[in-house]
């Protein structure tokens, strides 16, 4: 909804449900689009507990595509190993990359959320819901 200044909300956040991936299968998919120029943050929140291992792990994380899908910058990761856990039904931060512009987005950028299996078999990833958040610059 348009301000007084006809300007577009500065926070926008962006819901995906997305469905469980089994322990030996990774995925990826197209979570939101950028509407602004700004940064990007997300979450996941897991419908059942999603608990951390060390030999066989999940990392789960965000990239941004760009407006052409050839994009690779990562601009969250966050690595489920023993101690790192994600309880049912409570917001998970995806860690925001710390490398400089990572977390910027131009309008029209793609970002990914990505579930990768880490090990032989690796970690089950719960479904759940991913939230992108675009904060305007």
């Amino acid at each position: 909804m348009p301000t007084a200044t006809t300007m577009a909300p500065g926070i926008v956040r962006v819901p995906l449900r997305v469905v469980a991936t089994a322990a030996n299968a990774s995925s990826e998919v197209v979570a939101a689009r950028a509407s602004f120029v700004g940064t990007v943050g997300v979450t996941f929140t897991p419908d059942t507990v999603l608990t951390g291992a060390n030999t066989e792990s999940r990392t789960l994380s965000a990239q941004n595509k760009g407006q052409t899908g050839a994009g690779t910058t990562e601009v969250a990761s966050r690595a489920f190993t023993s101690g790192v856990n994600a309880p049912a039904y409570d917001e998970a931060t995806i860690t925001a990359s710390v490398v400089a512009a990572a977390t910027d987005v131009a309008d029209g950028d793609i970002i990914t959320f990505k579930s990768q299996n880490i090990g032989a078999t690796g970690l089950a990833q719960p479904a759940g819901l991913v939230i992108v958040t675009f904060t305007r610059a």
